[in-house]
């Protein structure tokens, strides 16, 4: 008996959902309006659509919303979100969730109001979004960063060149630096495809290389890398529309932001908005504007106006007059899968920072929290040990792993393990594996 997940809204959202949830074998249903969408969607990926109102009972009933274990209302309209989520209870789902705008429905003590009409949670694609543009400036020498358990164990990205100490070594001659007690390379992004290392990789130039340590040694990858920790002051943004308010109203009492839009009314009502943001009218494609409002002397730059096109060129020219971060807000999936390769340090993409929130929420009971890499096929799935089986009576190296697999690091209670092959799992441990998508079906045997 799979899990039926009911989806409204087909758009890009509702589709990267789709996507993500289809690998897992549930059985999806997408409502929307559009019958052109639905016919794209469905050649593209094993569902069933439904075509209406998903605010309609008539359409929710065809949909079988009441046998779904989870309805995501995820339509562009905030409103149909909310009431399509509140119906969808009433008609029988077990859990609903409504993508939101509203910032103020966010606040904790709102959600209650929300709990009470019996949806289950709340998602702002925008809000997470800036939330990780903020975790990218703080820890801003690498590209990308997760945490796991509230930072416990921590994962960053870097590309490695020439100069790289690590350049042309095996990963079992690293072995041999103490430093390599406490962190670990555990993925290897090489020419848009991932690699799980082993002893016997060896490390490339411009290898994308992901890290993960324990909160407090994310300062040792600094210094195995020969990296200075930058400290970031100024922060450029361009752009005008809620992502770029949001991030700013998010980054303004830490940085000192200025944020640059071209139209006149909307930089008036920003400014009514932002308290400590210098808010600047001005056609950010025009690059001596940029320079004159100070952009040699910025830390960070931070494109998200509507167009990809637009943030991943402002961004190179940011690099060209040596901005140390910049992070471009792009749309198109072609252009995630190619970011490294062009310059860009970091790119971000809100629907997909959603849709792995969101598929946090349905993994199932084992798994605590996923995280998507961009670029990279290989998620990390957080597993729990519940059952007393041979898990946890043999150490790794004899389980019999996939290759295509890795137990990154153990949390266990307050303490932090990054396993090696002798290691052995407890009762009640925290198992963060990285998984290429083929391992999934092995790692599910395993865990159960």
């Amino acid at each position: 008996m799979g899990m039926n997940i009911v989806i409204a809204g087909a758009g890009d959202m509702g589709y990267h959902l789709a996507e993500q949830l289809s690998y897992d074998n549930k059985d999806i249903t997408l409502i929307d309006t559009d019958r052109e969408v639905l016919d794209y969607v469905s050649s593209k990926l094993d569902v069933l659509t439904v075509q209406g109102d998903a605010t309609s009972f008539e359409i929710l009933k065809r949909a079988n919303v009441n046998r779904a274990s989870m309805v995501l209302a995820v339509t562009t309209s905030e409103k149909t979100n909310i009431v399509t989520a509140v119906l969808a209870k009433q008609l029988g789902a077990k859990r609903v969730m409504a993508r939101v705008r509203n910032h103020s429905y966010m606040e904790s003590e709102n959600m209650s109001y929300f709990k009470n009409l019996g949806i289950d949670n709340l998602i702002s694609p925008t809000m997470l979004c800036s939330k990780h543009i903020f975790n990218m400036i703080e820890n801003s020498s690498f590209t990308e960063v997760f945490d796991f358990e509230g930072g416990k164990l921590n994962i960053v990205g870097i590309t490695l060149d020439q100069s790289n100490p690590l350049v042309n070594q095996r990963i079992m001659d690293t072995k041999s630096n103490p430093i390599f007690d406490d962190i670990r390379i555990i993925a290897i992004l090489r020419d848009q495809k991932t690699l799980i290392p082993r002893g016997s990789t060896i490390i490339r130039n411009n290898d994308h290389v992901f890290f993960i340590s324990n909160k407090k040694n994310t300062q040792t990858i600094m210094e195995v890398l020969g990296q200075e920790k930058h400290t970031i002051k100024n922060v450029m943004i361009i752009g005008g529309d809620d992502m770029a308010l949001t991030t700013a109203l998010r980054l303004e009492d830490h940085f000192r932001v200025t944020l640059i839009n071209k139209d006149k009314e909307r930089c008036k009502w920003l400014a009514e908005n932002l308290k400590n943001s210098l808010v600047i009218n001005g056609d950010y494609k025009n690059v001596e504007l940029l320079i004159e409002e100070g952009l040699e002397q910025m830390d960070a730059f931070l494109a998200l106006t509507e167009s990809s096109e637009t943030n991943i060129i402002a961004s190179l020219t940011a690099k060209n007059h040596g901005v140390y971060k910049t992070i471009a807000h792009v749309d198109t999936r072609e252009y995630i899968h190619i970011s490294h390769s062009i310059g860009v340090d970091s790119l971000i993409n809100k629907k997909l920072v959603a849709a792995n929130e969101v598929s946090r929420f349905l993994k199932k009971g084992t798994v605590e929290a996923v995280s998507g890499i961009y670029g990279v096929d290989a998620e990390f799935i957080q597993y729990s040990v519940c059952k007393n089986n041979r898990l946890i009576k043999n150490p790794l190296r004899e389980l019999h792993f996939p290759d295509s697999a890795i137990v990154a690091g153990v949390i266990r209670g307050e303490e932090v393990f990054i396993p090696d092959g002798d290691f052995q799992l407890d009762l009640n441990d925290k198992a963060i594996v990285l998984a290429l998508p083929e391992a999934k079906n092995a790692l599910e045997k395993l865990f159960h």
